[in-house]
């Protein structure tokens, strides 16, 4: 339990159900689904719209989104990749034709087909209790009447003006101050034609004229057929699991980077409980070389497995796990990791997470993203639609298992999580903020379920990051864990900004109560009712 001396949340209480999200507007959004007889699922999606309206740097219907849901009493998790794909013509003899070794963030051959409004569409009518027309209105509202920028809102804009400048998205331009209302009447157009027509309203007519209008004028390869083939893009795919205490652990397979949270917490699991507590020197080390372990693997093999099949059964036994963790010293830093593939994806860290669970138990574990700070910055003015920038994730190497192809999925980064006991679920959880997120869900779960910190407390606990060869610290850090760390061989350095952005939801079955925090990293709230 926290000192109440001092700063800090409360874990959230409730009985019939709770949200958790990035914004106070969204978490309500969410609440008044669930009062109105939705389950955890149309709230999510409620909650997400809502969001890709007044988190606008973060995500929006021009983004991807990957889905866990837990349904009550099936003992059964399921997965939805919303991720999109490339155009069809995006062949790598196209790019080196045109001399284009590399892509750049504003460039519109960074802009995947989207996928979160076929996801949503793809969700609702397998789980859901409610359409788009109804889920929707939340973020129509919020979109034609207006909504305040909130500060961390607030804070993120003014980083992005080069881009929006450069995406021709002047409607966004100068940045809001925080308090500013702030509208948005094209968006509120599109919002209220995919309520009316459903994913056909995005994929087809108008908005999708619209948009591959705005890429064509840039030099995009995109077209209105890659776009009618993305209304159906969102799939079902077999979630992926570990076994990790008395947990399952579950996160969406390849092309997300899940495998990298759970090859973490294999590791972890092998070397024990560190004698000195969640901040203690041990533990931390444990936690940044398991960590450079984990990602060079996903930077070598990571890809969209219809084109480039990863070896999962592999990079998650306890054969393989127990034997990198042998290479971890508790004395001393590996200076030079042994050899697995190369590094190099893009730095960014714009995404949202939200979690619901209703009253009859189903949780939802939900994220949605642009990818980097407004995505590709470009902006399809009569629709209101910004667009990502996910094929920025792409590599221009030939041979290599992620290289940009037709119709391929780039990696990605966004991962929602997911943990069960004895087949229900008892937590949808997930913590933001690009690569950080592997990193950031396997130390908010053992901060929780290993160090014995309440829900609120781990999410609050300061984090660090080991990334293009430095360990990227938060300010809580002190000095003298600096000290010691640098002493073991890390080269530690303050990071540019907080590490992410999490919410979680615990399902205590045994108390019929539920237990929730949300990030003090951003702007939003848990509730509950």
């Amino acid at each position: 339990m926290r000192d109440f001396h001092f700063p800090g949340r409360s874990p959230v209480y409730s009985v019939h159900g709770m949200a958790a999200t990035s914004m106070p507007g969204a978490t309500l959004a969410a609440l008044d689904v669930l009062r109105a007889g939705g389950n955890a699922l149309d709230a999510a999606v409620a909650a997400v719209a809502t969001l890709c309206v007044i988190e606008p740097a973060s995500t929006g219907i021009g983004g991807d989104c990957f889905c866990l849901y837990a349904p009550a009493g099936e003992k059964k998790v399921y997965a939805l990749n919303g991720s999109g794909r490339a155009p069809a013509a995006a062949n790598i003899d196209w790019y080196e034709g045109q001399g284009i070794s590399a892509i750049e963030a504003t460039s519109p051959h960074a802009v995947t087909i989207p996928g979160a409004i076929s996801a949503w569409e793809t969700l609702l009518a397998r789980f859901g209790t409610k359409g788009l027309d109804s889920v929707l209105q939340h973020a129509i509202t919020y979109a034609e009447k207006g909504h305040p920028i909130h500060p961390k809102v607030g804070r993120d804009w003014p980083g992005a003006v080069d881009k929006l400048t450069k995406g021709g998205a002047d409607y966004f331009l100068p940045p809001p101050a925080v308090g500013d209302m702030f509208y948005q009447p094209q968006l509120a157009a599109t919002l209220k034609k995919i309520a009316k027509e459903g994913s056909k309203g995005f994929y087809e007519g108008s908005v999708a004229a619209d948009i591959v209008a705005t890429l064509r004028a840039r030099g995009g390869l995109q077209t209105e057929e890659d776009f009618f083939n993305g209304r159906t893009a969102a799939e079902f795919v077999d979630p992926i699991k570990i076994a990790w205490k008395d947990y399952e652990v579950w996160q969406c397979p390849p092309n997300g980077q899940g495998m990298v949270n759970l090859m973490i917490l294999g590791m972890l699991e092998k070397l024990g409980i560190a004698p000195d507590g969640p901040l203690g020197t041990t533990r931390v080390h444990r936690h940044i070389e398991a960590a450079r372990l984990a990602y060079r693997d996903r930077d070598a093999f990571l890809a969209d497995p219809a084109f480039a099949p990863v070896d999962l059964d592999h990079l998650l036994s306890r054969q393989y796990l127990n034997a990198q963790a042998g290479l971890i010293r508790d004395d001393k830093a590996m200076a030079v990791l042994p050899a697995a593939g190369e590094s190099g994806v893009p730095v960014h860290a714009d995404t949202v997470y939200l979690c619901v669970v209703d009253k009859d138990g189903n949780a939802c574990s939900f994220i949605n993203s642009l990818f980097q700070g407004f995505g590709s910055g470009i902006l399809a003015k009569d629709s209101g639609v910004m667009l990502q920038n996910r094929g920025f994730g792409f590599r221009f190497t030939r041979g290599h298992p992620n290289t940009i192809a037709p119709n391929k999925r780039p990696m990605h980064t966004i991962i929602p999580g997911m943990v069960t006991k004895d087949g229900e679920a008892v937590m949808p959880y997930g913590v933001m903020g690009g690569h950080y997120q592997p990193m950031g869900h396997s130390w908010f779960l053992t901060n929780f379920l290993e160090y014995g910190l309440d829900i609120q407390e781990a999410l609050d606990l300061p984090r660090i990051f080991p990334y293009a060869g430095k360990v990227e610290a938060e300010r809580g850090f002190t000095p003298a864990m600096v000290d010691k760390l640098s002493r073991l061989g890390h080269q530690v350095v303050e990071a540019g900004g907080p590490h992410g952005g999490g919410q979680a939801i615990f399902i205590d079955r045994k108390r019929g109560v539920l237990m929730g925090g949300s990030e003090p990293r951003k702007d939003g709230l848990a509730l509950g009712y």
